[in-house]
């Protein structure tokens, strides 16, 4: 089974990783499993979306692998069966955490490794979601050189847009294949504003950027974040997962 990649992009603070807990949400509900959900922020918080605590992640393991390696195993068999033992395994999705980004000394071996567990791994999922920070450089790193739907969130600003304007124009000189591009607008105020609204079409006309959706700012996922509440658990009666599953709808089936 070849995966399809989902990759989420943006500046910091946009809702990229509340975008990623949702569309794992609707993947769950709409039986689109099983699911491979990658947190590749250095920041890493998608778990505490999910309600899930992290053991190890791939930075610890890129550390083990510049020690000794235990007598009877390959490098990569070792960062094979480390990889394995660091995914926390929930019902109908896996989460990879990568954690802190590499430090001092060339981890370009360990990289090569990541790669090649990736590529055995990723048969196992029909979807494989990423968690970007601000940049896309773990998608090379974990062998992902195909996307099929880049989401990138902006927040409800000026500055914003901008910016993921400029993201969906760097994809190629980053050698990757994007298939589909979608803009997720988050956290807007309702009602949105003329000034917006122009802005948001000034962008979505000037860049190849189709508009997925707007996503209005919500009360209930802030409350559930606030509480460690898992959003698997929010109800769907709430008003901005019926906006962004009318997005995904249009997306994913």
């Amino acid at each position: 089974m070849t995966p399809k990649v989902i990759a989420m992009a943006g500046k910091g603070g946009t809702g990229k990783t509340t975008t990623s807990a949702l569309i794992i949400k609707y993947l769950l509900e709409k039986k689109l499993t099983p699911i491979l959900a990658v947190d590749a922020d250095s920041n890493a918080n998608l778990n505490e979306l999910l309600d899930l605590k992290v053991g190890t992640t791939i930075g610890e393991i890129r550390k083990d692998l510049k020690g000794d390696i235990p007598s009877g195993m390959t490098r990569d068999q070792f960062m094979e069966m480390k990889i394995q033992q660091s995914i926390i395994e929930e019902s109908g999705f896996d989460l990879m955490v990568m954690g802190m980004p590499d430090g001092p000394g060339c981890y370009c071996s360990a990289n090569q490794y990541l790669a090649m567990s990736m590529e055995r791994l990723a048969e196992n999922y029909r979807y494989i979601l990423v968690d970007n920070e601000a940049g896309m450089e773990h998608l090379s790193r974990l062998n992902l050189h195909t996307i099929d739907h880049l989401f990138i969130v902006s927040d409800p600003s000026s500055r914003g847009i901008l910016t993921a304007r400029r993201i969906a124009e760097i994809t190629e000189p980053l050698k990757l294949v994007v298939k589909n591009k979608h803009l997720i607008v988050n956290r807007t105020p309702t009602p949105l504003s003329p000034e917006l609204e122009a802005k948001i079409k000034e962008a979505v006309e000037e860049s190849d950027l189709p508009l997925a959706g707007i996503f209005p700012a919500s009360e209930e996922l802030i409350h559930q974040e606030i509480t460690g509440g898992s959003y698997l658990e929010l109800s769907n009666d709430v008003p901005m997962l019926k906006t962004a599953w009318a997005a995904f709808d249009k997306i994913f089936t």
